[in-house]
């Protein structure tokens, strides 16, 4: 009986930890699925632009991540609160509002001609990338720290979304 028992705690133990891993996604194009902080970043920054989808990442007991597509190719993903951690406009110009005014300087100053099409933030740096493939660090105060690798410049996206998490 005692056999039997713990047997079954292990089961339930183990589908209860395979279900923690797996998430529970949900896709829709209704913004009113964002959260408030998200619906008002994307009326003040892409009024004109439709939603094509909306992907809710719910990951059991820990977080929700949404990632956002726009017909015109725009993909944005917000945390859990709605705070925006990227916004890749594929070969248009990120939204002026979106890039902070000390970095926006240094850009045109270092790169003249060039478009932000991408940024990246967390809670200690910005990553802007440019139209020419360019990977550009900058601190939150929009000092320039290095230019990135593709690889340096993915993984600090896949750190950032988990600060971001963790501090939600």
């Amino acid at each position: 009986m005692i056999r039997k028992l713990a047997l079954l705690a292990v089961m339930i133990l183990g589908v209860i930890s395979a279900s923690a891993i797996i998430p529970l996604d949900k896709y829709s194009i209704n913004r009113k699925d964002l959260p408030q902080a998200a619906r008002e970043m994307l009326d003040e920054n892409f009024p004109k632009a439709k939603v094509s989808m909306i992907k809710v990442d719910k990951h059991l007991l820990k977080r929700t991540d949404y990632d956002v597509k726009l017909t015109n190719g725009t993909k944005i993903e917000f945390s859990n609160k709605g705070r925006w951690t990227l916004v890749d406009c594929k070969k248009k110009s990120v939204p002026e509002s979106l890039v902070p005014k000390a970095i926006r300087s240094n850009v045109a100053k270092k790169y003249p001609g060039e478009k932000i099409v991408r940024i990246s933030r967390s809670t200690l740096y910005y990553v802007i990338g440019l139209a020419n493939g360019k990977e550009l660090k900058y601190d939150l105060l929009g000092i320039f720290q290095c230019e990135l690798t593709p690889k340096e410049a993915e993984q600090f996206e896949a750190d950032a979304l988990a600060e971001a998490d963790s501090d939600e």
